[in-house]
């Protein structure tokens, strides 16, 4: 029991079931912005604003395609927003404040060869 509540209270674990709780509201309210403002628009220009009514049959089975529509509209609405919100921003600040890794400070030692720090005045391995 010991090794299983280690496991969950890792940051990782915890970071990622935020995510989804996050990620899961994030989806309904881009389902309403979808739903009460883009499809209302969309009907401004093509005379239907609720997709999910479309269907066509086969065999008496329907398929709801314009349910699909409406969920394709929705990913690319959460696409959008979260790159532009989440993905460059992030990316950013990684390129503003992430320069690489520090440079080395080392110089060669002249008779050995073997990397030593810069501010040293005799070398390590060769006492030189």
């Amino acid at each position: 029991m010991k090794g299983f509540r280690t496991f969950l209270l890792r940051g990782n674990v915890v970071d990622l079931a935020v995510g989804i709780v996050i990620g899961a509201a994030f989806t309904t309210v881009v389902n309403k912005l979808v739903a009460d403002f883009v499809s209302p628009f969309i009907a401004l220009f093509g005379g239907e604003s609720d997709f999910s009514r479309f269907y066509f049959s086969i065999s008496g089975k329907k398929f709801l395609y314009g349910d699909f529509i409406n969920g394709l509209i929705a990913f690319l609405i959460s696409a959008t927003v979260l790159y532009l919100l989440v993905v460059r921003p992030y990316g950013y600040l990684m390129d503003h404040f992430h320069h690489g890794p520090p440079p080395d400070r080392k110089k060669q030692c002249p008779d050995c060869l073997s990397q030593i720090p810069q501010a040293a005045r005799k070398c390590a391995y060769c006492t030189s």
